[in-house]
């Protein structure tokens, strides 16, 4: 299990890589080459403009899951520190706290998503910020549950009747408890946050057209299918499928090995 967890994470680092490394050659066009189809020198055939699909393909997904991952971290942050808030800071700001969680999952998560982005001027700060507030609720309201059982320990109780503070409390006792279901939650937002990503950039209201990201790759094939052109979208497709499937993989993986059940097997 651990080899294959290490598999699946160093298959992602090396899209990254290969992304960054190939930027410059998924900008470079060629009016010779342009629209041609899979062949040995062009394994994901050619664009309009002569650019070689497999580099902007590979350059596409390394600017989605840099985008992804920063906007998880930064959602799954918020969903912990406001499911400490909530747990440990008393009866209101509970209640402020689940407020804010039942208010967020009711609100679908494209339109807000949009919203946001569309306020800030679209663009990576605009998708990152959208997916950023609108992707902790469901990880807060885990992690809540989990510190309220936490709270009623015997050591902690004993803390805070020798009148420890509560924040020394959170990251003394808390925290360390919940890290194992906090980087389960955090590894499962990835998917999430990488298709909403690609999904607004397709819509239009994500990353700038400049960029070869996933969304604006595909967002320009749809023009061209009816004219039998499918590698422009097909190659690309599969290989977005490809890279959050294998994150949806670790996060099981990962959710596996910090189980009990894991540990003593």
């Amino acid at each position: 299990m651990l080899v294959m967890a290490a598999g699946v994470a160093i298959a992602l680092c090396a899209v990254v890589i290969a992304g960054i490394m190939l930027a410059d050659a998924a900008s470079t066009t060629n009016f010779d080459a342009r629209n041609l189809a899979p062949s040995l020198d062009h394994p994901f055939g050619t664009d309009r403009m002569g650019r070689d699909m497999l580099a902007r393909t590979l350059a596409g997904l390394s600017t989605s899951v840099v985008v992804g991952l920063v906007a998880a971290t930064v959602s799954s942050v918020i969903a912990l520190a406001l499911a400490s808030a909530a747990a440990l800071g008393g009866s209101r700001v509970d209640a402020v706290v689940s407020w804010l969680i039942d208010l967020t999952m009711g609100i679908p998560h494209m339109v807000l998503l949009i919203l946001i982005s569309y306020a800030l001027g679209r663009g990576a700060l605009g998708v990152m910020v959208g997916i950023s507030v609108t992707h902790w609720p469901s990880l807060a309201r885990v992690l809540r549950a989990e510190i309220l059982q936490l709270r009623e320990q015997p050591y902690i109780s004993c803390s805070r009747a020798l009148g420890v503070s509560r924040l020394r409390i959170a990251f003394t006792h808390v925290i360390p408890h919940v890290l194992p279901q906090y980087l389960v939650g955090l590894v499962l937002l990835f998917p999430h946050a990488v298709l909403h990503e690609a999904s607004i950039t397709f819509l239009g209201f994500g990353l700038s057209p400049e960029q070869p990201a996933i969304g604006v790759i595909l967002s320009e094939a749809m023009g061209y299918l009816t004219s039998g052109a499918w590698w422009l979208a097909v190659f690309p497709g599969l290989a977005l499928l490809a890279v959050v499937l294998m994150f949806d993989r670790a996060g099981a993986l990962l959710r596996r090995m910090m189980s009990p059940e894991g540990v003593q097997g």
